[in-house]
């Protein structure tokens, strides 16, 4: 009897643990292997624009600096793997994207230091190399730690707080440089733009705050125009953050990151209310300071005058003129419908062409039909975004993928307008392409966040808050 319990007692043990063994064993993972495709295709494409840039203006194949130029390739496949390990179920085609934007930005920042003669730790490409390693490095902490980001709800207040300290951080005594915008800090070894983790800050500290206080900002206004219009005190978040984008106008000079912050507040509002009446409101309110500012800063009446008369040669000569913005028209001229070729054209004659006119320089030499493949993927990169924002039933992670997405969409389109003379030129950073580290780290640990949302929208999307 003893020997026949023992028996099953064994047997009942085996079954155990073939059954965990069991539902260790899942699925194939459909969405990490369409994301390593991808991947490698993005990284094939971030090698083949550096050979092209050396073939273009060296004619030979620098094997030293395609070694230097992997690094970020290699933590982009680490990411990778720490998402089938720790996010299976994450999106598959934001990482790629992000890849390949990073990798055609450090290709054409590397072919203007060519032309220039930059080189070691001078040249802007090996420096945005290290960014892009930095940034990565970032992201992969984000997605390793940070495995439920709903723990972010409850520092809602805390993230305001965060973030506009961050942005005050260059009025601090010792901290600012002299630029033209008040919107950097130097720490001796290293500069870098607060604004651009402010606006992570700011994105979560909005999100929170509007799933709080969602009802009250939804209830019944006065029906017009086919719209339900809000009650006057329900104005209040709206004009403290059109006031708070005002402030960063005239105190840092920085049109661009006012703009953007109150852009992407108006499109959570929009998103947490579904009231088309706050977008219209806001496009008054964005009408409203841009007139005001441009009669009251001259630096953003400047602003306009190159918008409105960039071809007068009066305009171009003057101090401070539309000399840069018509060099990146012609610029984008000379590249034509199918561009001059990596390393075969004349992008470094615009200022400052690695940085705010990176999109004029890929236009020149990736000609219309690349630099709209390059849009194409901010469209996708967008869309996805806000696709894991609407696909689950977390308010706090639909609001916040929803703001990400949009503050990337919502850059793009103030950078591309403004070099391309759709809209006023102003002082931000394209996504992923231009020289700049703040950006780049900001922007990488966006692509984290979007990653775990979409993760956990896929494996728990009944969970809710608020």
């Amino acid at each position: 009897m003893t020997d026949q319990k023992l028996t099953r007692s064994d047997a009942v043990s085996t079954d155990t643990a073939v059954m965990r063994a069991l539902k260790k064993i899942r699925v194939p993972a459909t969405q990490r292997n369409r994301e390593l495709g991808l991947l490698l295709f993005a990284i094939a494409v971030y090698g083949s624009a550096i050979v092209l840039v050396q073939l273009g203006v060296n004619g030979v194949v620098e094997s030293g600096y395609l070694a230097l130029a992997s690094v970020p390739a290699v933590l982009a496949l680490v990411m990778h793997v720490v998402l089938r390990l720790r996010a299976r179920d994450a999106d598959p085609f934001v990482l790629p994207i992000a890849t390949v934007l990073t990798g055609l930005g450090i290709a054409m920042i590397y072919r203007i230091d060519l032309a220039v003669g930059l080189q070691g730790w001078d040249a802007t490409s090996i420096r945005q190399i290290a960014w892009a390693a930095i940034a990565l490095v970032a992201a992969l902490a984000v997605v390793i730690f940070v495995r439920n980001y709903r723990v972010l709800f409850r520092y809602t207040y805390l993230s305001g707080l965060v973030g506009i300290l961050l942005l005050l951080l260059p009025f601090v005594p010792g901290l600012g440089t002299e630029q033209n915008a008040d919107v950097w800090v130097s720490l001796g070894f290293v500069s870098f733009q607060p604004g651009e983790l402010a606006k992570i800050c700011l994105a979560i500290f909005f999100a929170g705050y509007l799933v709080r206080t969602r009802e009250s900002l939804t209830s019944t206004g006065t029906r017009f125009l086919f719209m339900t219009w809000p009650r006057a005190r329900e104005l209040g978040p709206v004009l403290i953050i059109w006031l708070v984008s005002l402030g960063i106008i005239v105190l840092q000079r920085d049109l661009g990151t006012g703009l953007l912050i109150f852009g992407m507040f108006v499109a959570m509002l929009y998103v947490a209310t579904g009231k088309t009446s706050w977008v219209l409101i806001g496009l008054v309110l964005v009408a409203t300071g841009a007139f005001l500012a441009s009669r009251v800063l001259p630096y953003v009446n400047g602003r306009f005058t190159n918008w409105l008369d960039a071809f007068n040669p009066a305009v171009i000569d003057a101090d401070g003129g539309s000399y840069q913005l018509t060099q990146g028209i012609f610029g984008l001229a000379h590249g034509g419908l199918f561009g001059t070729g990596l390393g075969q054209g004349r992008p470094y004659i615009t200022p400052l062409s690695q940085s705010d006119y990176i999109v004029p320089s890929l236009g020149e030499e990736l000609g219309l039909v690349g630099l709209f493949a390059i849009l194409a993927l901010y469209m996708v990169f967008t869309s996805r975004g806000i696709r894991i924002g609407l696909a689950g039933q977390d308010d706090f992670g639909k609001l916040l993928a929803t703001g990400f997405s949009f503050t990337i969409a919502l850059q793009v389109f103030i950078m591309v307008g403004g070099v391309t003379r759709v809209i006023p030129l102003t002082g931000l950073t394209t996504p992923f392409l231009a020289a700049g580290g703040s950006s780049l780290v900001a922007n990488w640990i966006i692509v984290a966040f979007l990653l775990r949302i979409s993760d956990a929208v896929r494996s728990r999307p009944r969970v809710v808050i608020g």
